[in-house]
């Protein structure tokens, strides 16, 4: 099976509402990051989908992660980010996320400015002109359920 027939079958498993927004965020995310390499990791709590330089988990920049309900944009340095209007959410050592009620929220100025800071601290630039490819690395035999109970 080709992964995007895999990643088609993740995304089914979500509800009627949340199922099109997973579609259409990997797809704005494609359109603004071309020549990215799509990571997917069909996970125990979440379908995570994450773009970086090459298939290596440290060369990641963005993830989207897909739960019952929503669907959350992660900064995988966010920790590092400057983030005036605090919308970042997280307390680890690396990573930060904001909720993505829908897509208008990647084109708002502070977003904007939290995703081209994270462009330009990429451990590994994203090379536009590189072809892009997506890599399902891993599938978790236990999930928890995809959709709300």
């Amino acid at each position: 099976m080709d992964a995007e027939t895999q990643i088609e079958g993740f995304i089914a498993k979500f509800s009627e509402d949340v199922a099109p927004q997973i579609r259409a965020a990997r797809a704005e995310m494609r359109r603004r990051l071309p020549g990215a390499v799509e990571l997917v990791y069909d996970n125990y709590n979440a379908l995570a989908i994450g773009y970086g330089a090459s298939d290596r988990l440290e060369d990641l920049v963005f993830s989207i992660a897909c739960f019952p309900r929503w669907v959350r944009l992660f900064f995988y340095y966010g920790a590092e980010l400057a983030d005036p209007a605090g919308l970042l959410e997280g307390e680890g050592a690396q990573v930060r996320s904001l909720k993505l009620p829908n897509l208008s929220v990647l084109d708002e100025p502070p977003v904007r400015a939290l995703m081209a800071q994270a462009l330009a601290r990429a451990v590994q630039p994203i090379d536009p002109t590189a072809p892009s490819r997506s890599v399902v690395k891993s599938v978790s035999a236990r999930q928890r359920p995809r959709r709300p109970a």
